[in-house]
Order: structure tokens, then C-alpha cells, then sequence
């Protein structure tokens, strides 16, 4: 089959116009109403259509050429079905919507309609149909993704990305916006997730806070420069919920009280974290769904079936979270003097990677500094994590009488997409239960 020509259509009184992109290459496949060309005059821009499906043989023009109407675009080997296909079939395939189509504002984009196209008498009217817009479900800023200064095939692509092109630097002629600009901008915000996901948020200013008095400027410090990351990504994945509640302990102080001797005889302290520990363990068993993870896929969670704890410890170079492995498992003199080790290591900074990692659920703890209450961030893939602040002596009407009891007040943070409130409270509920009557631990 000889190769057909594609010609620039009718272009009313512009003369002569610019080829501002060439949007196919050599070989490439093509159906009727594909774009081939974008040209632009002073008025306003327009691609060129396709009146056939193919095959491109050879591409005539470039970027930079000066076009008129009738002169040769591209050749083409047009497919057989295509030119065999019976001519009362074409009004329903050229109306057919093709993907990503969108109608541009008719002051700044000249009708697609007037491209070279076969056209039958019933064609205008089924016209409009091929300009409705897809349903995407990206979320671009319309008012200035129209603005924008590109081709109806470029705002096309982009819309079928979901990319808005106000955030798009152009890097054609006057700052025009071509396709490499916007698979550019794709490749970038792929490759930089952090920044993805904070895409939406507005940018902090740059204040120069020397103009309004003396400055010091002090480095992170290594701990908090890797910590900072990884808690903004948490914040910004994670649906954070906070809930409060208070567990009365005042029968647990008094036992530790009694044992803290002993403890200390073998060399540790015997401190309220321990039974914390505990008792969350405790209350995991019991609520499986907080000591899980969201898979990957969004479809299901992993349950897991090990207890490894990790416990924030408070250093000079920040927070450090070494994990205390298999809870379930010791006694409350072990884990003291555990926590006691883990401790001593992160503050000298000897823990080793296998000790920062693998935990389920994490444990801070504020009570040795003060604090009433405060909400703590969820250390993702994890799905909740628990806050205990300052214990404090209240007077609780208790018996028939005003009597003084020791509260401690505990926080539990939560990805809303696992945990919903009733099982929070229902949580937070049992394990302060616990605190209260340590005898649950052996039920």
C-alpha cells in the first residue's frame, strides 16, 4: 500500500505558523485523532490530528519550522482494516472519546475541529463527544493548570498523570512546557518521596532571624538529623489519633516499693517502666490489631505474634529507641535490669543495629521528667505507640471516702486507618486495669 500524506489543514488567515512540537517519531504506531504536530501563531496554539491510523513512515518537519496550510507533515502507512472499513462506520469511530482528551479555553487554544479529518455530514454534531474530559481523579489546581503555557497534547498528558502544570518549568521557546518537561517533573517527584508527600504543604519562608538580634547557629545533631526524617514521614502517612486515659497504681508503687531493695542488690533499679512493659504486652495479647502492621497493599494487616518492645531513652544526641525483645517472655527483676543495660548502651552510644530494630509496639516514657499528658508519634510501620508521663498523688473518692491515690496518665497514639477509637479506649482501658491490679498478669 502506497504511503499516504499528512497535510497541514486549513488555518485560516495565520499564514504561515510555528511548529512548536513534533509529537511522534518514526515507526511510531497511530490512530485517527492521535496529535502529530503542535503548531502556534501569535493568537493561539492548536495540535494537529491524525485523519488516519498507521504507521509513521518519515516525519517532514521539525521544532523551529514555519508551516502553512497544505504542506506536507509526515507520510504514513496506513493500515489496511482502516482503509477498507466502510465509510457509514467512520461518524461512530471518530466520535468515539479518545483517553485524556480535554477542551481547552476557546481564547487560548484554536478548535481541535478544524484538523485534517475525514469528515461525514453527522460529524459536528458528534464533535463535542470526544472533547469530554476523563475522569482521572488527580487532584490539579484547574485555574492554573489551564493557564499554563503548553499544547492541548501536553495538558492531556499531563492530566492523565496527574500532574498540574503550574508546578511544571517549562523549558521550551518562551518557557513553553513540552512532554519531556512534565515526565521530568514525574521522574523527580518519584525519586524524592519525602518531598512528594509534603508536595501539597507550603514551603516554610526564609527568615533571616540575624536581622532581629544576636544568632547562634548550632548543627543537629547525628541522631537528630536521621530521627527528623523518619518522624516527618510518619506524620505525614499516618492518621494520628490520640487517646488519654489515667491508671490508678498506687498498689503497684507499693509492691515495687518492697522489691526495689532487693533489686538493687543485683545491681538495678527497679523501675515503674518495667511493669509498664508488662502490662502492655498484657494488653496486646488481649487487642491483637495494636500490635500490628498495615501490609504494604493496603488490603490487609500482619499480626504479629512476637512481643518486641522498643523504649525511647533519652540521650545528649536525642531520642534513641533500642527494642526490648520477647517481653512475653521475662519477668519484671529481667526486663529492669535490661532496660537498665539498653540504657546505659544508648547514652554511650554501644547499641548495636540489631538492637534498634524489629520492634511491634513502642513505649515512651516522660514520668522521671514531669509531664500530665502529651501525644506521642506513631514509629510507623507500627500502628500505635504508648506516652506514660509524671505520676502524681490525687485525692479520689474511693469507699465512701476521699483518700489519696497515686495516678499515672498514659497516652496511646494510633493510625486511625487500623485502630478506630472503640478499640483505643477499649485498649487503653484494659491496660490501665492491669496497672491497677497486677494480679490480672497471671489470669
Amino acid at each position: 500500500m502506497a504511503n499516504e500524506q499528512v497535510r497541514v489543514p486549513d488555518l485560516g488567515d495565520s499564514g504561515k505558523v510555528d511548529v512548536v512540537e513534533v509529537l511522534v517519531t518514526n515507526g511510531q504506531a497511530i490512530a485517527v485523532d492521535d496529535p502529530l504536530i503542535t503548531l502556534e501563531s501569535d493568537k493561539a496554539s492548536m495540535d494537529v490530528p491524525s485523519p488516519l491510523a498507521g504507521k509513521v513512515v518519515e516525519i517532514k518537519v521539525k521544532a523551529g519550522d514555519q508551516v502553512g496550510e497544505g504542506d506536507v507533515i509526515l507520510l504514513v502507512e496506513a493500515d489496511e482494516a482502516a482503509a477498507e472499513a466502510p465509510a457509514e462506520e467512520e461518524p461512530s469511530e471518530t466520535a468515539t472519546a479518545q483517553p485524556g482528551a480535554e477542551p481547552e479555553p476557546a481564547s487560548s487554544e484554536a478548535p481541535e475541529s478544524t484538523g485534517p479529518r475525514r469528515e461525514t455530514p453527522d460529524e459536528p454534531a458528534a464533535r463535542p463527544a470526544a472533547l469530554a474530559p476523563p475522569d482521572t481523579g488527580a487532584v490539579i489546581e484547574q485555574a492554573a493548570h489551564v493557564k499554563a503555557y503548553a499544547s492541548p497534547a501536553v495538558r492531556r498528558f499531563a492530566r492523565e498523570l496527574g500532574v498540574d502544570l503550574s508546578r511544571v518549568q517549562g523549558s521550551g521557546r518562551k518557557g513553553r512546557i513540552l512532554k519531556p518537561d512534565v515526565q521530568s517533573w514525574v521522574k523527580k517527584t518519584l525519586a524524592e518521596p519525602a518531598a512528594a508527600a509534603g508536595a501539597a504543604l507550603p514551603e516554610m519562608p526564609v527568615i533571616d532571624f540575624s536581622k532581629f538580634g544576636e544568632v547562634e547557629r548550632v548543627p543537629l545533631t547525628r541522631v537528630q538529623k536521621i530521627s527528623g526524617p523518619n518522624l516527618r514521614r510518619a506524620w505525614l502517612h499516618v492518621p494520628h489519633v490520640t487517646q488519654h486515659d489515667e491508671a490508678d497504681i498506687t498498689e503497684l508503687e507499693a509492691f515495687r516499693q518492697q522489691h526495689k531493695g532487693e533489686a538493687k542488690a543485683e545491681g538495678f533499679n527497679l523501675t515503674p517502666l518495667a511493669f509498664v512493659l508488662k502490662a502492655s504486652v498484657a494488653a496486646l495479647q488481649k487487642f491483637p490489631k495494636v500490635n500490628s502492621s498495615l501490609d504494604p497493599d493496603g488490603e490487609s494487616l500482619v499480626l504479629k505474634r512476637y512481643y518486641h518492645l522498643g523504649v525511647a531513652v533519652d540521650t545528649e544526641e536525642g531520642l534513641v529507641v533500642p527494642v526490648v525483645r520477647d517481653v512475653d517472655r521475662k519477668g519484671v527483676f529481667e526486663l529492669a535490669r535490661e532496660l537498665a543495660e539498653v540504657s546505659a548502651q544508648a547514652r554511650e552510644r554501644k547499641l548495636k543495629p540489631d538492637q534498634l530494630r524489629g520492634a511491634s509496639f513502642t513505649v515512651s516514657s516522660l514520668g522521671g521528667i514531669g509531664g500530665t499528658a502529651f501525644t506521642p508519634i506513631v514509629n510507623a510501620p507500627e500502628v500505635a505507640i504508648l506516652g506514660v508521663s509524671r505520676a502524681t498523688e490525687r485525692p479520689v473518692w474511693r469507699d465512701g471516702e476521699v483518700t489519696g491515690r497515686l495516678i499515672l496518665p498514659v497516652s496511646l497514639s494510633y493510625d486511625h486507618r487500623v485502630v478506630d477509637g472503640a478499640l483505643a479506649v477499649r485498649f487503653t482501658t484494659y491496660l490501665c486495669q492491669v496497672l491497677s491490679d497486677l494480679r490480672r498478669l497471671v489470669l
